[in-house]
């Protein structure tokens, strides 16, 4: 895992990142404890499951960084034109920054190997059909730049429905590039217009 993370950032890097989510997973899940028995009592709970979590973080880990540098390989070798490049890099380097471990709520942690597929969907779909993938890709660019641009506005403080409408936006790239991967629910560019609508109240 260290090699694969090597374009984000160091092994012992990687290794204090799993840690911090495994004991989170193992101690700090909500809600926390308030007096000295549920402190205990928790504790010692923790203590029985962090190995168990601790390899279930890393098998998760390994497995996003497996895709991440098969998406990324994709990239290069397809060469695909500029515009439909530097919207794959920016997902990729979203996805998957040198924090993403802690960055992205477990929820969402556990689909990022199906977003990073998606990646490689895409690209393996676009020379049999360029033109779809534009048709898509312009109807994906209003969405994708407005929650953006919210988020420079806000400085990076994302609350509960802007996050949802981020990952919303992973899904909508699914249902358009990688149909065959699913989406737990149905999305749609509607869908997308009714959470900003509701962002904005």
């Amino acid at each position: 895992m260290g090699v694969a993370y090597m374009s984000l950032g160091t092994a012992d890097e990687l290794k204090h990142l799993l840690l911090d989510v495994a004991m989170d997973r193992a101690f700090l899940l909500d809600p926390l404890p308030c007096d000295a028995t549920s402190f205990n009592a928790r504790v010692a709970e923790g203590r029985g499951r962090l190995t168990l979590i601790a390899n279930e973080v890393a098998r998760l880990c390994g497995n996003i960084l497996t895709e991440h540098g098969a998406a990324q390989r994709k990239l290069k070798d397809s060469k695909p034109p500029a515009d439909v490049a530097a919207d794959v890099q920016q997902q990729l380097a979203r996805l998957v920054g040198k924090r993403f471990l802690i960055d992205t709520p477990w929820v969402q942690l556990q689909h990022l190997p199906r977003y990073l597929k998606g990646v490689q969907a895409r690209l393996d779909k676009y020379r049999g059909d360029p033109a779809r993938d534009a048709t898509k890709l312009a109807e994906l660019k209003p969405q994708d730049q407005r929650y953006w641009r919210l988020v420079t506005e806000r400085k990076g403080q994302v609350d509960d429905r802007m996050a949802e409408f981020r990952w919303l936006l992973e899904e909508l790239r699914i249902s358009f590039f990688a149909q065959e991967l699913r989406t737990p629910q149905p999305v749609s560019v509607k869908r997308l217009d009714k959470a900003w609508a509701q962002l904005n109240q």
